[in-house]
């Protein structure tokens, strides 16, 4: 059996694992078994000379393709969402917050609120940060 057709088994070994790893390392060493039977089928040279291709390849493949792959294809942060998409926004002050009553503008709605620390007190036109919602409850703290 030819040499160069056993890299490309190898390389095409390599290319199925990688779908069952998903971690982009496999598949980099695919290329480089890719490469080395390319070079073994065009330029006939001896499996030292192979070897010494696919190490190179491969290597390459690892330090310059991997790491911008694995950017490019992890999915970002997700966009928070929901009550958590509150949290650190700015509220306008509607009518007295103090521990037990108040209500703030937040996002053009209008939320139930307490302060963070029990005994603060804030004053209608104050504007307050959203710390953490609370059930159905702006839990705030006053801006500097």
């Amino acid at each position: 059996m030819p040499a160069a057709l056993i890299w490309l088994i190898v390389a095409l070994g390599l290319a199925g694992a990688e779908a069952l790893t998903g971690d982009m390392f496999l598949l980099m060493l695919g290329g480089g078994a890719l490469a080395a039977a390319g070079s073994s089928w065009l330029l006939n040279l001896p499996i030292w000379a192979d070897g010494a291709v696919f190490l190179m390849v491969s290597v390459l493949l690892l330090v310059l393709v991997r790491p911008a792959l694995r950017r490019r294809l992890t999915p970002a942060a997700g966009a928070r969402t929901g009550v958590q998409a509150l949290e650190g926004k700015n509220a306008l002050v509607l009518d007295r917050v103090a521990r037990d009553e108040g209500q703030v503008k937040l996002d053009g709605q209008i939320w139930t609120a307490r302060p963070l620390n029990d005994s603060d007190v804030y004053q209608p036109g104050e504007l307050v940060t959203v710390m953490h919602i609370d059930g159905a409850t702006a839990v705030v703290w006053k801006n500097v």
